[in-house]
C-alpha cells in the first residue's frame, strides 16, 4: 500500500491512517514524546488532531511505538489502540519493521556501498555516542547498511538501512568514518543548519499491518529546502 499525504489544520502531515495506526511525517525539532524541556511533544499534536477530527471525548489514546533525534524528520508510527501497541512493537523487536533514512554529507565515503560494524557507548552526560571499532565496556554493537545514491553540488546523498537501532547510531557511525551529516555540530560537522536540523530524514517504511496483515511501504516527503529538493531532481 503507498501513501497519500492528508493536511489538516494542525499543520500535521499525515502520511497513513486507519483504525489503528497513525503514521505521520515530524518536522525536525519536534519531539516525538514529552521530555525535561516541557515543549508540547508530537504525540500530543496527533492526540489532538485525532480528538479534533472524530470529535471524540475524553482522553485520547496513542502508542508511541519508537522515536527519532529531535533534529531529524521523517516517518514516525503511533498506536491508536491499546491492542495494536504490542503487535507493532513486536515488528520492532522482531526487525520486521524495515526502515530507510536518507542522510546529506559532505564529504564522500572511500566506498560508494559499504556495511558498517561498531560498538557504541553512550555517554549521558553530553547525550553523545562514540563509536569504537572493537567492543568495549557498557558498548553496544551497531550495524548499518548504506550506499550513495546522489552527488549533488556540495553533499553527497546517503541511503541508509539499520540492522540495529542503537542511540545516535547513523550519526555516530557516519561521523566514524569521515562523513557527518549536515548541520550535525555535535558529530563533527563545521557549520549549523539555519533550522537547527540536521539533514538526517526517515525516508520509507515497509511492513506487515499487524492487523490487516496488508504490505505496508509507506515514503515521507522530503524537507522543503534547496538541499534536500536538489536530491529529486
Amino acid at each position: 500500500m503507498s501513501n497519500k499525504v492528508l493536511s489538516n489544520k494542525n499543520n500535521l502531515q499525515v502520511l497513513y491512517e486507519d483504525n489503528h495506526i497513525i503514521m505521520v511525517n515530524k518536522r525536525a525539532g519536534d519531539i516525538v514524546q514529552g521530555d525535561k524541556t516541557g515543549d508540547k511533544p508530537l504525540s500530543d499534536i496527533v492526540k489532538e488532531y485525532i480528538k479534533h477530527k472524530y470529535n471524540k471525548p475524553g482522553n485520547v489514546y496513542l502508542g508511541t511505538v519508537h522515536r527519532l533525534d529531535r533534529p531529524t524528520s521523517g516517518l514516525v508510527i503511533f498506536a491508536k489502540t491499546s491492542k495494536v501497541l504490542p503487535r507493532l512493537n513486536k515488528l520492532f523487536l522482531s526487525k520486521d519493521i524495515h526502515k530507510t533514512y536518507w542522510a546529506l554529507v559532505k564529504n564522500e565515503p572511500q566506498k560508494k556501498e559499504d556495511t558498517l560494524i561498531h560498538w557504541l557507548k553512550k555517554n549521558p552526560k553530553n547525550n553523545k555516542s562514540k563509536a569504537y571499532l572493537k567492543e568495549v565496556p557498557d558498548s553496544k554493537k551497531a550495524i548499518l547498511h548504506y550506499k550513495m545514491i546522489k552527488k549533488l553540488d556540495n553533499y553527497y546523498l546517503l541511503e541508509i538501512n539499520l540492522e540495529t537501532g542503537r542511540h545516535h547510531q547513523i550519526r555516530a557511525q557516519l561521523a566514524s568514518i569521515g562523513c557527518p551529516i549536515k548541520g550535525d555540530l555535535k558529530y563533527g560537522f563545521d557549520r549549523s543548519n539555519k533550522d537547527a536540523s540536521i539533514s538526517l530524514h526517515a525516508r520509507h517504511i515497509e511492513f506487515i499491518h499487524p492487523v490487516k496483515k496488508e504490505p505496508m511501504s509507506i515514503h515521507a516527503p522530503l524537507p522543503n529546502d534547496s538541499t534536500w529538493n536538489a536530491c529529486l531532481t
